[in-house]
C-alpha cells in the first residue's frame, strides 16, 4: 500500500473542504480558494476533520494515483492556510531585476530588458535589503514553481563564472576555466 497515499490530511481550523462529484475537490482557506478536479478512479471522503484518500485496486497505474492524489490535496491545503514561495537569486555583473507594479522587469546582459507579467494569484516581490533576489509568493504550488522556473530560464546560471539566475538553495558546479597555452 502506498506509505503517502494512505496518510490521512489534517484539516485546520479555518479551512473547509468540499468534495464534488467527479472528485471536484474546492479548499478554502484565510488565504483564498483553490480548486482541482482529481482522478475519478480514487475515492475521497472527509471523515471527522481528515480527508482520507484511497484506491479501488492495487494496480500500477492506481498506486501511483494514490499518492499523487492524495499529495495534490495536502498541497492546497497548506497553499490556503501557509502559501508557498520561491527565491531566486540574481548573480552578475549588471544583472538587475526591478518590480514596476505587476511587471518584474530584468536586465540580464541582452540588448534590451526582459518584461514578465506575474501570472494571477503569483505575486514576485524584490526587497530594498536584497535587491538581487526575487521572492515568487502563491497559494497555488504548481503555479508558484512554474512562474519561478520561467524567470530562471531567461539566463540559467552558467558554469563558469556562476552568472544568471539561480534558485537560492541550488548549487551550481563551478568548472575550471580555460588555461594558458604551454610551452
Amino acid at each position: 500500500m502506498s506509505r503517502i497515499g494512505r496518510m490521512p490530511i489534517a484539516v485546520p481550523a479555518g479551512v473547509t473542504v468540499e468534495i464534488a462529484e467527479n472528485n471536484k475537490v474546492t479548499v478554502k482557506g484565510p488565504k483564498g480558494t483553490l480548486e482541482r478536479v482529481l482522478p475519478i478512479e480514487m475515492s475521497i471522503k472527509l471523515e471527522d476533520g481528515h480527508v482520507v484518500v484511497s484506491r479501488p485496486n492495487d494496480l500500477k497505474r492506481m498506486k501511483s494515483l494514490h499518492g499523487l492524489t492524495r499529495t495534490l490535496i495536502n498541497n492546497m491545503v497548506t497553499g490556503v492556510t501557509a502559501g508557498y514561495e520561491k527565491v531566486l537569486e540574481v548573480n552578475g555583473v549588471g544583472y538587475r531585476a526591478v518590480k514596476q507594479g505587476n511587471k518584474l522587469v530584468l536586465s540580464l546582459g541582452y540588448s534590451h530588458p526582459v518584461e514578465m507579467i506575474d501570472p494571477e494569484g503569483i505575486e514576485s516581490v524584490i526587497t530594498k535589503e536584497a535587491p538581487n533576489k526575487i521572492v515568487i509568493k502563491g497559494i497555488d504550488k504548481e503555479k508558484v514553481g512554474q512562474y519561478a522556473a520561467e524567470i530562471r530560464d531567461k539566463r540559467r546560471p552558467e558554469p563558469y563564472k556562476g552568472k544568471g539566475i539561480k534558485y537560492a538553495d541550488e548549487v551550481i558546479r563551478r568548472k575550471v576555466g580555460k588555461t594558458g597555452k604551454k610551452k
